[in-house]
């Protein structure tokens, strides 16, 4: 099963568009990090990065737009290495192991930019980006991968569903350590996915 890249490479863009937009990420980025994202208005970010408000609303409608810019290069680094990295994360371990190592490296990611990930892949619209199809199509494989029927691809779902951003939060809010949460996940990858076809790797 192909799994394509979930946000292809745009077209070229001019010089001074490029600049504006470099401008603007690194605005909000910065802004986000400082203040939690949703107590940073877009107004905020404009005048941040010295654009007019109509610059930034032609390219990113809202909030939840910017963070999904941001994530977006975070994000293609992951999926580059699930396609074609050193195993376990990427071809030639078990479907347990390629999940446990999954697991891991969106903890990663949630830990680095987690504000990005509730501002852009907040509530449904998580179920909606691109990168949310990349990480179903990929863990279907490893269903497949284990020899597990998965009628509906409903187990998909339920396997990604501990790395929605509000429950990371949750988690940690609690006192909850990184570690605890990446073990509590890896108990899980082997537990489903431990299956005895699951010996081949791939």
């Amino acid at each position: 099963m192909p799994l394509p890249l979930a946000n292809p490479s745009p077209r070229p863009e001019r010089a001074d568009a490029a600049r504006n937009r470099a401008r603007v990420l690194a605005a909000a980025e910065a802004l986000f990090a400082q203040h939690g994202a949703t107590n940073v208005s877009m107004e905020d970010v404009a005048r941040a990065a010295g654009v007019g408000k109509g610059t930034l609303y032609r390219r990113y409608p809202d909030r939840a737009a910017l963070a999904v810019a941001l994530l977006d290069e975070h994000e293609r680094r992951l999926q580059q290495q699930l396609l074609a990295g050193a195993p376990p994360l990427g071809p030639g371990a078990t479907a347990a192991e390629r999940l446990a190592a999954f697991y891991s490296a969106m903890l990663n990611l949630l830990d680095q930019h987690l504000q990005l990930a509730l501002a852009g892949e907040g509530g449904a619209a998580r179920y909606q980006s691109g990168a949310y199809g990349f990480w179903r199509v990929h863990v279907r494989v490893l269903i497949r991968q284990a020899g597990l029927d998965d009628a509906g691809d409903i187990l998909a779902d339920v396997l990604l569903a501990p790395l929605a951003g509000e429950l990371y939060q949750h988690l940690r809010d609690r006192n909850q350590s990184r570690h605890d949460v990446q073990t509590a996940l890896e108990t899980l990858a082997h537990r489903v996915l431990g299956h005895p076809s699951d010996s081949g790797r791939s």
